[in-house]
């Protein structure tokens, strides 16, 4: 049955409603995924084939589309942000809001987008106060059909290195591809994430069994050298190599 859903995510962050926008709209690597800009101007084009609604630098851009290519879940789908200044321009409050319609799995599909919005906005500033507006080499990586089990995602904070009582914040050497040591402070954890920041990089892990799909990692490479065809290499024999001995 086709039932509306929305989603808001409400936060303040270190930086400015310009380096905000240029987050959201041109720079989405750095935290999500990279996407083409938007057309900058009411009725452009912009991502997933949606259109612009409201277009308002730096304050508010909107993108709706009643279409939604290649997800048979859902039909309408809109994204708006609204960005206030804060403490005279050096800071900035953020309101972000997903909606749309979902046309079959109400509950499992509600679920797993509210809990990914909270992941990406929390990578969105960590990638703001920390990496903004440097260049990004991204990958996104699935697991193997095992890594899809219920209980998959258990494994992971293991195989990372991560004792069961490391809570964000913590600073950790992690276990990275080939047992390489992996500098890190862990910023985010509960069961169905875990989000490691090093120097240069934000490395993300998804537990995505939770609703039937594979674990997967992504890899936001800040490095001046980085090297994004190395990095999915190394990191999915690590992914492979957890669920193959699962």
């Amino acid at each position: 049955m086709a039932k509306e859903f929305e989603i808001v995510s409400e936060f303040d962050v270190d930086a400015t409603p310009e380096e905000v926008w240029q987050a959201v709209t041109s720079g989405t690597g750095g935290y999500l995924w990279p996407m083409e800009p938007p057309e900058p101007r009411v009725g452009g084009q912009g991502p997933f084939g949606s259109t612009i609604t409201v277009w308002d630098p730096p304050h508010r851009y909107t993108n709706r589309v009643e279409d939604v290519e290649g997800i048979s879940q859902q039909t309408a789908n809109q994204l708006d942000y609204t960005i206030e200044p804060r403490d005279a321009g050096r800071h900035a409050w953020v309101r972000y809001v997903h909606s749309g319609i979902f046309v079959d799995d109400w509950d499992n599909q509600y679920d797993g987008a509210h809990r990914h919005t909270e992941f990406y906005m929390h990578t969105l500033r960590e990638y703001l106060v920390h990496f903004a507006p440097r260049p990004v080499a991204f990958i996104s990586l699935d697991g193997p059909e095992a890594s899809s089990a219920a209980d998959a995602f258990t494994a992971v904070g293991p195989a990372l290195g991560l004792a069961d009582d490391i809570e964000p914040g913590a600073r950790v050497r992690a276990r990275g591809p080939q047992g390489r040591p992996v500098d890190a402070v862990v910023d985010f954890r509960n069961p169905y994430f875990i989000g490691l920041r090093t120097d240069t990089a934000l490395l993300r892990f998804f537990g995505r069994n939770h609703w039937g799909a594979p674990v997967g990692i992504s890899v936001h490479d800040f490095a001046p050298d980085a090297d994004a065809k190395a990095n999915g290499a190394a990191w999915q024999g690590w992914l492979d190599g957890i669920f193959s001995r699962s």
